[in-house]
This record gives structure tokens, C-alpha cells and sequence, in this order.
């Protein structure tokens, strides 16, 4: 039902930019015959930092607080609670097919920039290591923020504020201050699994990161997925909510 819905086909479009960057960018460097900046690289510190800074974030919020506001929007949320299954399961089950869509909308727009960037050198089997990692980054971070915002949803009536002024706020602002406070966000995590950039024209897009251990940055990805998963099926199997005419 999610993917059918309007609302999603509006997100097929969005998630869609990345494409459209990448034809805009090959198809100026055919025309003017420039070379002097590799696909690749483009891809890695202009596209992947779209996806980083903007586009999963707005799936996740908007599919994330889905999970229960659209069965309190629609008055639905009664029938769906009377049935033999746990609130528990509701919520998990409704977690997992948002994560699922959104990682596919995200994993299809990336493979498509990176094919019109790379399309040269599609023979070089060593560029599809920088996808795959790529692509496996971009959806933990899908399944970490999709596993915040359920329990923002499920948590505050006016999630959908909260929600932008934490993804466009905190996490892009916490995330270049110096020391430990980066760690108070879920970017800094997603980042320190991906190599930095010590120079060159985009450098600044990881600008004063101080990454942290991969096996460290892994663990405390699925740790905060973890809590806040648990947190949402105990606060939804607790709460009683109103539906108000």
C-alpha cells in the first residue's frame, strides 16, 4: 500500500535528483571535453554526500513517522490494533517495509549516477567496490534514521517539525564541531565508514571530521537502531491513542 500511495510517487521523483545530477555533470563534461575531474570522484564526494546530507534523510522522516501517523490520519489505527497481533509486531512489520522501500529507492538511484559517471570505465571491476560500500552505508543509515523517526512519530504529535528541524538542523550543524560532540550525531557514524578526503575541490564536504573506528561506528549504528526499535514497539504497545473526528 506504501508504494502505491501518491505521496511515494512524489519520493520516486526526489530520490530521482541524483540521476539527474549525474547526466547534467557527464553530459557538460562530453560537450566542453573536460577530464580533469574522474568520475569516480565525483560520485564519492558530490553525490554520496547528497545522499549523506540530504535524501535519506528526508525518506527516512517521512516514511519513519509514517508508520503511525498515517493510520492516526486515516482513523485506521483501530482496526489495525484489534487484530490478533501484537503492537509489537505492528510496528516492526511496518518498520521493515518502509526501510525495505526506502533502501531499494535509494540503492536504485545510486547504481543509475554511478553508471552515467563511470560509463567509460564500466570494464574496471575495481570501481564497484566503491559502490557496493557505498550502497551498504547509505542503507544503514537508512535503517538508523528510519528506526529514530518511528519513534519520534510514535512519541510526538508534531513529529514532522521535530523531525526536519533535527535532520536539517542538529545533524547537519553537530557534525562539524571539533572533538566529541560530532558523536551526538547519526551522520558522524556513517561517515567515519567511508574514507576521507584530504583534498581536492569537495574536501570541505567532510570538513573537521575526526571518524571513528569502523567496528566502533558499525556497533553504535545498530545499537541506536536497536533502542530506538525497542523503544517505539514499548511506547506504542503502551500508549492509547484517540482518534479524534
Amino acid at each position: 500500500m506504501g508504494r502505491r500511495a501518491k505521496r511515494t510517487k512524489v519520493f520516486y521523483l526526489i530520490s530521482l535528483l541524483p540521476v539527474m545530477m549525474a547526466t547534467l555533470i557527464k553530459v557538460t563534461r562530453v560537450f566542453s571535453q573536460r577530464s580533469d575531474i574522474d568520475g569516480l570522484y565525483i560520485f564519492s564526494n558530490m553525490i554520496v554526500v547528497f545522499y549523506l546530507q540530504f535524501l535519506i534523510l528526508i525518506l527516512s522522516l517521512f516514511f519513519g513517522i509514517s508508520v503511525c501517523a498515517e493510520e492516526l490520519e486515516g482513523k485506521t489505527l483501530t482496526y489495525l490494533t484489534t487484530r490478533p497481533v501484537s503492537k509489537s509486531a505492528i510496528v516492526l512489520g511496518k518498520y521493515a517495509a518502509y526501510a525495505s522501500l526506502v533502501i531499494l529507492m535509494t540503492v536504485v538511484g545510486l547504481v543509475f549516477s554511478f553508471l552515467i559517471l563511470n560509463a567509460n570505465k564500466l570494464h574496471r571491476f575495481y570501481i564497484y567496490k566503491t559502490l557496493l560500500r557505498d550502497a551498504v552505508v547509505l542503507s544503514l543509515g537508512l535503517i538508523c534514521y528510519t528506526a529514530f523517526f518511528t519513534f519520534i512519530g510514535i512519541l510526538l504529535k508534531r513529529s514532522i517539525m521535530f523531525g526536519l528541524l533535527f535532520s536539517f538542523g542538529w545533524e547537519n550543524v553537530i557534525q562539524y564541531f571539533p572533538g566529541s560532540t560530532q558523536r551526538f550525531s547519526i551522520v558522524h557514524y556513517l561517515k567515519s565508514l567511508l574514507p576521507g578526503q584530504t583534498g581536492g575541490r569537495f574536501s570541505f564536504l567532510l570538513f573537521r571530521l575526526e571518524p571513528t573506528s569502523p567496528a566502533l561506528a558499525l556497533f553504535m549504528l545498530f545499537l541506536i537502531t536497536g533502542v530506538f526499535l525497542a523503544s517505539s514497539c514499548l511506547l506504542f504497545s503502551l500508549r492509547e491513542y484517540i482518534i479524534e473526528d
